[in-house]
């Protein structure tokens, strides 16, 4: 009788120490961290000024309100539609971008690249490269140790503190929340929110970097599916740089296996073993074997953007294909077709929807009410909207082909006033007298008109009227 051992479900994190690297894509990733945080930190407080009524934050999701700004845009509970819309075009950008360049989104402009990025810049700052960092791992807890880390993690606690304070303030008016901050006056809310978002700031970037990436993110295991062997990824030449050596002869690749690849991912993989669910396409290790050819008089590129059906073609001396006929096919064109029908179609919606609108809901508990003198009526609630900042009068009628009434609850008359970027709710009677064709039929179609008398704007709803044959 046999017994296996039992495996383990997660292996224990091994500690990355990434050592720093220069070149095109590490330039291009401080690009990127800076444009990002910027945008991150600094949208809160732009000023928009849309009216003495509405606030003028110029990005703003006002949950009290149930309402978002976005610059000139405003979008209403109703509308949600636009919020839909534009993450399904996220969707597919993902999509599109992966399917063409590989995991560029994850290795460049995900969150969590982005922070733990910023959190390992801090680090080497503070305790040095990446032999400085490992030397200070394996060292004792002496005191110099105690002032490193507590001063790593100090800057880091600041740095999630600030994560956590510049979301609360796309809630709420950034300059006012800030002094309630400072004052101690914000609501528990926001206190929980900055806590929660402080904390796994903190963790995720600081001690679970990649693991995020490995154990919690699903976006590494959807991949394969977005990719084909035309998409364009970070890849080893095997067919360059096998075998291993440093001979520098014709018995030996142009690899020296120097692992200035491993050394600078921070993933901690070798890119040399081949594509691999951890990789997240950061290009690191194109900057640091490139240094390392340069030196030793080899040509660039021995790691690269490189498309995996291009290897055997240039292992037989041809050429690689065009960059466009990777990037444009099939696949990315579908991708990108239907993801600028999905943004014509919102921008269209956007321009062509009206400044008012009304819902109507027919009461139907009882279906219809028989006054004294035999006049049958119905009872309708209508919901006006007025997206306009200032207040505007409605005038409200029907139309229909039979003979019928209509009154206002609350008024003599048939206009009423809606508040400035507010939704009113107004009671309505449609009477029909007995001897009147509608009194006693089933049902009579007919339409409720409304007419902003200041714009000359209209809009309208259909529903239905009921008389005894209801019954």
């Amino acid at each position: 009788m046999s017994s296996t051992e039992s495996q383990p479900l997660y292996a224990p994190r091994e500690p990355i120490f990434p050592r720093r690297v220069k070149g095109f894509y590490r330039n291009l990733k401080w690009w990127v961290m800076a444009v990002t945080l910027g945008i991150y930190y600094l949208t809160p407080w732009i000023r928009w000024d849309r009216g003495p009524n509405l606030p003028d934050q110029a990005v703003l999701v006002d949950m009290a309100h149930r309402r978002f700004y976005f610059f000139w845009i405003e979008i209403w509970p109703h509308e949600f539609y636009f919020v839909a819309g534009l993450l399904i075009m996220a969707g597919l950008g993902l999509f599109l971008f992966t399917s063409a360049l590989g995991r560029v989104w994850c290795g460049y402009t995900c969150p969590q690249t982005v922070w733990t990025d910023l959190f390992i810049l801090v680090e080497r700052w503070i305790e040095g490269d990446r032999n400085a960092r490992v030397r200070l791992w394996k060292a004792k807890w002496d005191f110099r140790k105690w002032r490193l880390r507590l001063t790593k993690w100090t800057v880091w606690l600041l740095i999630a503190i600030a994560t956590g304070g510049a979301w609360v303030f796309y809630f709420a008016d950034a300059p006012t929340l800030a002094y309630d901050l400072a004052t101690f006056q914000a609501p528990l809310v926001a206190w929980v929110t900055i806590g929660v978002l402080t904390a796994t700031t903190f963790v995720f970037g600081g001690f679970m970097r990649e693991q995020v990436c490995n154990y919690m993110c699903p976006w590494p295991r959807i991949q394969a599916a977005m990719m084909d062997p035309e998409t364009l990824t970070v890849a080893y030449r095997e067919w360059r740089g096998e075998p291993r050596g440093k001979k520098h002869d014709n018995t030996t690749g142009d690899c020296i296996d120097c692992m200035a690849c491993v050394n600078v991912c921070p993933a901690g993989i070798d890119i040399r073993d081949g594509q691999q669910m951890e990789c997240i396409t950061c290009a690191l290790c194109i900057d640091a074997c490139d240094d390392v050819m340069e030196k030793i008089g080899k040509p660039r590129g021995l790691i690269d953007y490189l498309a995996l059906s291009d290897q055997d073609e240039e292992a037989k001396g041809k050429p690689a294909k065009a960059l466009w006929q990777h990037v444009f096919r099939f696949r990315t064109m579908l991708y990108t077709a239907l993801w600028a029908a999905i943004g014509v179609g919102l921008v269209f919606a956007l321009f062509i929807r009206a400044d008012i609108e009304m819902t109507v809901a027919a009461v139907r508990n009882p279906t219809f009410v028989t006054l004294s003198d035999g006049t049958i009526r119905n009872i309708y609630d209508i919901r006006l909207l007025n997206k306009h900042g200032e207040d505007r009068e409605f005038h409200l009628s029907l139309r229909s082909d039979e003979i019928l009434r209509i009154d206002l609850e609350g008024t003599a008359q048939r206009s009423i006033t809606v508040p400035a970027n507010e939704t009113y709710l107004q009671r309505v009677y449609v009477s029909a007298r007995p001897g009147d064709p509608a009194a006693s039929m089933d049902r009579v179609d007919l339409r409720f008109w409304v007419e902003d008398l200041v714009s000359g704007e209209r809009a309208h709803k259909d529903t239905i009227f009921n008389g005894r044959a209801a019954q």
